[in-house]
């Protein structure tokens, strides 16, 4: 027997690294695990090489739980060391093995899926466990196994072992506050956290399968429990997989999701990084909070964390799926993403990758794409806003529906509506409603015009119009309620009032002695007939501004006062029945500011019910 100390710089290297190392001490079965890959794999290419002789195999790795010894042992069937390669990979802390091999062989090897880069995850077993135990035989031919013993000091014992076949067993006596780590429920639920898709099978316990002979007699066999999928639909190429595969990933991703995604994009880059996925557009909920962070990070088929903030830009961080990167830089616990050029280069490229597939989508098939449209269009609107080459990309096939369901884009919006929506300025007013219903009335007065309406209802439309209003010289988006419609298109009409100037010097005295001048705006207007008699507008700078500021932006001034302009069409009826009213006068006028308030779905509690109330007076 050998003993030695550990080569490290301090002796108070085990407190760090079981303290603060790693943010979350789950984390130690994926370290162990990827080590184990990285053992089995550097194998495998060693055979395709004819460096190794023997026969390569099906190996898999197996987590073993010993609860009577208090123990959990990863096995796996790779590579193995020997004496001197466990005193110079163990016992020299920070060592990467992975990193000497992928070095050594650079000339040889292209792709090898070896993980390893820090060489520290196998310290992270002293996180739960009191002592740890290797014991390993190298594939090399004469080598003799070897057991390896530390009880987390820098001391450690060396020794040979009757191992007879290749591979490594680690050995963890879990302590005493980790014992949750000898629970069968807790390390498959770890297995499936972060290891569900790496390349290698990982076997966790048996399970029973029905299995029927040729004579179809059922019988019960004990098999392997593997838990893993070793070659995930993103590690093959697109031309290997049907629709069908895409939809059954997607579901093996989100095992609890039970809707179809809308589309998918395959991501497949070799250079100038390297990087592979899929990502899905989903059905969309209002909720977008519960929507975010769905794409899952891997690095060579490890999982790493599902917030990707810095890998994707936040208005694709919406979809979901998977991204697989080895260029992705990230600290010794795979947790946090460190932001440099390589990272904003992928950013970049997703970016792009998404706007080509919409734009193809768009083009291939632009019926489907409309009926999509609604699904995906906050996704859409979100990056036009947040990210400038997606906006100019989108140009090409984003949409602006009208009420009436047609969808047009920016530059077929523009050449309908040039002539009949141009002001006396030159300036293209665009009328647009956020809810059809609250705004129904200002809707069929606009249509009734010849003016075409457009639907735009998502959360952050007042800031994309805002930005769309910079990026388009004389282009001005007014909401259909935001004034008159003659108002808002401001065009040189003659527009005669049936009453005289005496009588709407008279009506506007008796109306603004009846309606609360710190809340209204009073405006004579000589109106169509049919149109309401009254009509509570919104300045649209005020109204969006706002509105604005409820989402996130312009702060402050969501605490101004409300202030409404109420519109007085002198050309209704009613306002020669008020003029000439010998009582009453007050009730018609509060009777119409209800109804105009009704119809902007602002009448409530005690108004609402004085209305009503009135009305059945005034019936």
């Amino acid at each position: 027997m050998n003993k030695g100390q550990i080569n490290i710089s301090t002796e108070n290297i085990f407190p760090i690294i079981k303290k603060f190392l790693y943010s979350d001490h789950e984390i130690f079965l994926r370290e162990l695990i990827s080590n184990a890959t990285d053992a089995t794999l550097k194998l495998k290419h060693l055979f395709s090489i004819g460096e190794a002789k023997g026969t390569y195999g099906s190996p898999i790795i197996e987590i073993k739980i010993d609860k009577e010894n208090k123990t959990l042992h990863i096995i796996d069937q790779g590579i193995g060391m020997t004496e001197e390669e466990v005193n110079k990979y163990i016992n020299e802390v920070a060592f990467s093995g992975a990193e000497e091999f992928l070095k050594k062989y650079e000339d040889k090897i292209e792709d090898t899926g070896i993980i390893g880069h820090f060489g520290l995850g196998f310290y992270s077993a002293f996180m739960v466990a009191d002592k740890v135990e290797i014991i390993t035989k190298s594939y090399k031919e004469n080598a003799p196994a070897v057991h390896w013993t530390c009880d987390g000091s820098p001391e450690f014992t060396i020794e040979k072992a009757d191992k007879k076949e290749r591979g490594t067993e680690i050995i963890l006596h879990i302590s005493e506050e980790d014992k949750e780590f000898l629970d069968e429920g807790r390390i498959n639920e770890l297995l499936l956290k972060y290891n569900r898709f790496m390349p290698i099978p990982i076997k966790h316990g048996t399970r029973e399968e029905i299995k029927t002979d040729d004579n179809g007699k059922e019988e019960k066999i004990i098999v392997d429990n593997i838990i893993n999928n070793p070659n995930p639909a993103w590690t093959k190429k697109p031309s290997e997989l049907t629709e069908q595969d895409y939809k059954d990933f997607y579901h093996e991703l989100y095992p609890t999701q039970f809707d179809e995604p809308l589309f998918h994009i395959h991501l497949n880059v070799d250079y100038p990084f390297h990087l592979t996925g899929i990502l899905y557009f989903p059905k969309l909920t209002t909720n977008l909070d519960n929507q975010q962070n769905k794409i899952q990070l891997y690095q060579n088929q490890v999982f790493v964390t599902d917030n990707v903030e810095g890998i994707v830009p936040d208005f694709l961080r919406l979809l979901r799926g998977v991204i697989d990167s080895p260029d992705i830089p990230l600290n010794v616990s795979r947790s946090y993403l460190q932001s440099d050029a390589a990272v904003k280069k992928i950013s970049g490229h997703i970016t792009k990758k998404v706007a080509d597939k919409l734009n193809k989508l768009f083009k291939d098939n632009r019926e489907d794409f409309e009926k999509k449209w609604n699904d995906i269009k906050l996704i859409i609107e979100y990056g036009m806003l947040t990210e400038d080459k997606f906006y100019k990309k989108a140009q090409e096939f984003a949409l602006y529906p009208t009420v009436d369901n047609k969808y047009f884009t920016f530059s077929e919006l523009k050449e309908q509506t040039k002539e009949l929506q141009t002001d006396k300025d030159g300036n293209l007013v665009l009328l647009y409603a956020s809810d059809k219903d609250q705004q129904h009335t200002f809707i069929e007065n606009a249509k009734n015009k010849g003016y075409q309406v457009l639907l735009l209802d998502t959360p952050i439309i007042p800031h994309l119009l805002q930005k769309l209003e910079m990026e388009n010289e004389k282009v001005k988006f007014a909401r259909v309620d935001a004034d008159s419609i003659d108002n808002l298109i401001k065009k040189e009409i003659e527009r005669t009032s049936i009453l005289s100037k005496e009588e709407q010097e008279k009506l506007e005295k008796i109306i603004k002695e009846n309606v609360p001048e710190e809340q209204y705006s009073v405006q004579l207007e000589a109106l169509d007939t049919d149109t309401m008699p009254f009509l509570i507008t919104r300045p649209e700078f005020m109204r969006r501004y706002k509105e604005m500021s409820m989402t996130g932006g312009m702060p402050g001034l969501n605490d101004l006062p409300d202030s409404f302009n109420l519109v007085v069409n002198t050309n209704h009826p009613l306002m020669e029945k008020i003029l000439k009213a010998k009582k009453n006068k007050e009730k018609y006028i509060q009777q119409a500011l209800d109804l105009a308030k009704l119809s902007q779905n602002i009448l409530t509690g005690k108004e609402l019910t004085g209305f009503i109330k009135r009305s059945f007076d005034l019936m």
